[in-house]
């Protein structure tokens, strides 16, 4: 796999600063954390999308639902939501007729509403998902979510905000303001969306032969889309939690990866009570480099991410952390930088997933060459440790890793040819 060099007529006239081998490393602009924009108002009749099995409960009080019922109402109300995927109160069969209606007044079973659905030539789906705004004639706030297909897996990549708290150097969505945390609601009915498009609800559709869990085509969930999800903590915690539970979506937690840059006060809380496997967004073995890359960096060095790490519940072999490292060019990708790495992660039952970076409009970096790549990668592998090198997938509608950003900052027309030159292989 060899990476392409860009269609120079594609790119007159685009202003795209690139970094060369000896260049400097663009000086941070703005802080280390963004304060959000918005704070999410619910509607007046909220979705009983996302809630938990105590919230149900408590608003089966509020309707006067007898408390001997209330369990079996749960369960029932579960059932249809996440293991049907009923879009309407009506679908709900074995709901009384009374209750129903009761529910229909009050609540809605809404989802993100599909703007656009973009296709990549290599099967990736991204999806633009309008959410309401905060008041009244409010513009409508923009997340994505993007559906991977692999041989014998779907994987799901899923925001945690509308923007991101960081300003992470090489990453499109950290160029983006901060509108505001989503709730768990609109986290868990990203996945809802694309069960709906893909057609993958158990209940509703035969079983498929291009699935690998009981044939269903999302089989893995990875916490990786817009925003940090440490940042929304109690709404990812929620949301995640109703992803895993057995009775609806039923996703294992071996098989939902959170992803942070480094918000260390909850990385061994999410341990303890999501209980999913962690990824750690590395991407430098020093704490001077790293401070340009992932400015968190320094308010929480590396030093004492590594020691959060080291405390994550349940941390085996079988239960391993991947590092994530972004191959840049003359940046980090030095074969003394591949031995730091080893050194660094020395007793951490670790994976090391080294991703080839995606240029974006207006990026300045360069995707480490495919030979220095493969340097770094035998380095790791000889210490021990996994380093598969991630397969770029869905750069042509600026679905792969760091790329994504809503559309309320939109690209122009030039912008998108010179991302589809971008993406361009032999």
């Amino acid at each position: 796999m060899v990476w392409r060099t860009i269609c120079a007529g594609a790119l007159a006239g685009l202003s795209i600063v690139r970094m060369t081998a000896s260049a400097r490393i663009p000086e941070l602009i703005g802080g280390i954390e963004k304060m959000p924009l918005e704070h999410y108002v619910a509607p007046a009749r909220p979705p009983l999308v996302g809630m938990t099995r105590p919230q149900l409960a408590d608003m089966l009080s509020e309707l006067e639902v007898p408390a001997a019922q209330r369990a079996m109402r749960v369960q029932q109300l579960w059932h249809w939501i996440y293991l049907r995927g009923a879009q309407t109160f009506d679908e709900m069969t074995s709901v009384s007729k009374e209750l129903r209606g009761a529910l229909d007044a009050r609540y809605t079973l809404a989802r993100p509403v599909v703007a656009t659905e973009q296709v990549s030539v290599d099967g990736t789906r991204k999806w633009l998902l309008r959410l309401p705004g905060q008041h009244a004639g409010e513009g409508a706030h923009d997340i994505e979510c993007v559906y991977i297909p692999e041989a014998g897996r779907g994987t799901l990549c899923v925001s945690s905000q509308v923007g991101c708290t960081l300003n992470c150097s090489f990453c499109h969505t950290g160029t983006q303001q901060l509108v505001r945390n989503l709730t768990a609601e609109e986290i868990v009915g990203q996945i809802l969306v694309a069960r709906d498009q893909l057609g993958d609800w158990s209940a509703r559709t035969p079983q498929r032969s291009d699935g690998a869990d009981g044939g269903r085509l999302i089989t893995n969930i990875v916490m990786m889309g817009m925003g940090e999800p440490l940042y929304n903590f109690d709404a990812v915690h929620d949301a995640l939690l109703i992803v895993a539970d057995g009775d609806g979506i039923g996703i294992s937690k071996r098989k939902i990866t959170l992803s942070t840059s480094g918000v260390v006060p909850n990385i061994v809380r999410a341990g303890a009570e999501i209980g999913v496997m962690l990824a750690v967004s590395l991407h430098a073995v020093r704490d001077d480099l790293r401070d340009r890359l992932v400015p968190l960096n320094r308010k929480y060095p590396i030093s004492e991410l590594l020691a959060a790490c080291r405390g994550y519940p349940g941390l085996s072999n079988a239960r391993r952390i991947t590092f994530e490292y972004v191959m840049l060019k003359g940046v980090n990708d030095s074969l003394a930088d591949a031995k730091a790495l080893v050194r660094l992660l020395k007793g951490i039952p670790a994976k090391i997933n080294l991703i080839p970076f995606n240029p974006w409009p207006g990026s300045a970096y360069e995707c480490s060459d495919w030979e220095q790549i493969e340097k770094f990668s035998e380095i790791i592998f000889n210490a021990g440790y996994a380093s598969p090198v991630r397969t770029p997938r869905g750069r042509d509608i600026l679905a792969a890793c760091g790329q994504l950003k809503s559309a309320t900052e939109k690209l122009s027309a030039r912008e998108r040819l010179a991302l589809r030159a971008m993406a361009m292989t032999d």
